[in-house]
């Protein structure tokens, strides 16, 4: 069996950590934590424009290895707490840096479906991690622009609580029709 990837994207403070967890316990799968939260806690700080790089192939490097532990235990899913295109959306947004959106481009490709938080939960600070809710929204838009132009699988989630929870699970669901 392959294990099938499900990318939580959404801006930040929308809930990706939380979900990505629930969704684990709740299908009995693996969930990959998001790097770029790593990063700012060790660092202290948020990442710089030539770190971005770094960050994007660290959060695929911890996909690979949830994957690998998924085939070996026969794991059917791996939950990602964001994917690398959250990356490269915010080097263009915070850095004016496209460069790495190609590249973003094709690792996105291996997901089977993006599960996309909407912004409707409300804003707090994350650990230093950024600007607020007028970056969130900004961020927002970048990522629906960027997976509806490539025209990847995606689903919509919002709601708040248990009504989210239950949002994603149905969305999770149809991979399974």
């Amino acid at each position: 069996m392959t294990p099938q990837l499900i990318g939580l994207i959404g801006a930040e403070c929308t809930g990706k950590t939380t979900l990505a967890k629930a969704l684990a316990a709740h299908f009995g799968g693996l969930w990959v934590p998001e790097f770029l939260r790593t990063f700012c806690l060790q660092q202290g700080r948020t990442p710089r424009v030539d770190e971005q790089g770094f960050i994007l192939r660290s959060q695929f490097d911890l996909e690979e290895q949830r994957l690998a532990q998924a085939r070996q235990t026969g794991c059917a899913l791996v939950f990602c707490d964001t994917t690398p295109l959250l990356t490269a959306i915010y080097s263009a947004h915070y850095f004016a840096d496209t460069s790495l959106l190609d590249s973003a481009h094709v690792l996105q490709q291996r997901y089977a479906l993006n599960l996309v938080l909407r912004p409707d939960l409300g804003w707090e600070p994350d650990g230093g991690q950024r600007d607020g809710a007028q970056a969130r929204a900004a961020v927002d838009a970048l990522v629906l622009h960027q997976l509806q132009t490539r025209r990847y699988p995606h689903i919509e989630v919002s709601g708040q609580g248990p009504q989210r929870v239950q949002a994603a699970i149905l969305a999770v669901d149809t991979l399974r029709l």
